[in-house]
């Protein structure tokens, strides 16, 4: 097994080993924390707790009700979270988000679009991994 660029922040690291050690107590399997953190890195394909630890140092946590800010489709805006679900392995969230002031998304004079509400996925870098046609990341998000 080999560990995704895109794991999850320490914070949620240890929420997942606090979770894994509670259920197995409940199954009758008695783990320290620091065991649990152990078990959980090698389900990450790493050899140890201190190696994950390093990889994610840098991962960014957001929670509903955050405020944000960043680009959608190139357009700058500051919002609140309104929605955020892990997904599939983990390395990526879809995002609800809430503009403080709607966004055009139309990149034309003679025509508007405007989105005050909008979903994505992002990676835990905060960065969407489709891109518009120009190269950019659809959606941009980091903490306000």
């Amino acid at each position: 097994m080999t560990l995704s660029k895109n794991i999850a922040p320490l914070e949620e690291l240890k929420a997942q080993a606090k979770r894994l050690r509670d259920r197995l107590r409940g199954a009758g399997v008695a783990l320290s924390h620091s065991e649990s953190l152990e078990l959980l890195a090698h389900q990450h394909g790493v050899r140890d707790w201190n190696t994950l630890h390093a990889m994610a140092g840098n991962r960014m946590l957001l929670r509903v009700g955050d405020r944000v800010e960043g680009s959608y489709l190139g357009q700058p805006f500051r919002a609140k979270i309104r929605s955020l679900t892990t997904l599939g392995d983990g390395s990526h969230r879809r995002i609800t988000l809430h503009f403080d002031t709607p966004v055009d998304v139309v990149q034309f004079d003679s025509f508007s679009a405007y989105r005050q509400r909008v979903t994505g996925e992002i990676g835990w870098d905060g960065r969407s991994r489709r891109h518009t046609s120009d190269g950019q990341p659809h959606l941009i998000v980091r903490p306000a």
